[in-house]
């Protein structure tokens, strides 16, 4: 679970290569490639650009989920819909912007991934140039 993100290393994380430093993925280059085209990066990936404070964590679940599921120490919060009816949340792109700019690293999480990557399409149309999703999301193991 992404949320074992903050708890000590068992050492598992660090013997995947280290994307925060420059390292890559397959046809990456590094930790800036990975965020330029809003894509979508692993847990592990994400967590090596957190761990080493490369990127922001910004949580897009709604409210509710963050109180009765719990949220990732540390993270951000700008809910990408509102409610237990699911209502997006037009503010979403001026919240967010508001809160970590346009142009910082920025990795947005939701339950499984697939609102942030809505969330990640969004931000990338409204000019946000280091943002990725979180693939497998609060879920996905790192």
């Amino acid at each position: 679970m992404l949320v074992e993100l903050f708890a000590p290393s068992s050492g598992a994380a660090d013997d995947h290569q280290d994307v925060a430093d420059g390292g890559s993925s397959p046809g990456q280059t590094g930790h800036a490639a990975l965020l330029a085209n809003g894509g979508s990066l692993s847990p592990v990936e994400a967590w090596q650009l957190i761990h080493h404070g490369r990127a922001t964590l910004v949580d897009v679940r709604t409210a509710e989920e963050c109180k009765f599921v719990g949220q990732v120490p540390h993270s951000l919060h700008v809910p990408w819909a509102t409610g237990t009816a699911m209502t997006r949340n037009p503010r979403f792109v001026r919240e967010l912007e508001a809160k970590v700019g346009k142009d910082r690293p920025v990795l947005l999480l939701c339950r499984s991934g697939k609102r942030s990557a809505l969330a990640v399409e969004a931000a990338v149309k409204a000019g946000f140039t280091q943002i990725a999703n979180i693939s497998e999301g609060f879920e996905g193991d790192i």
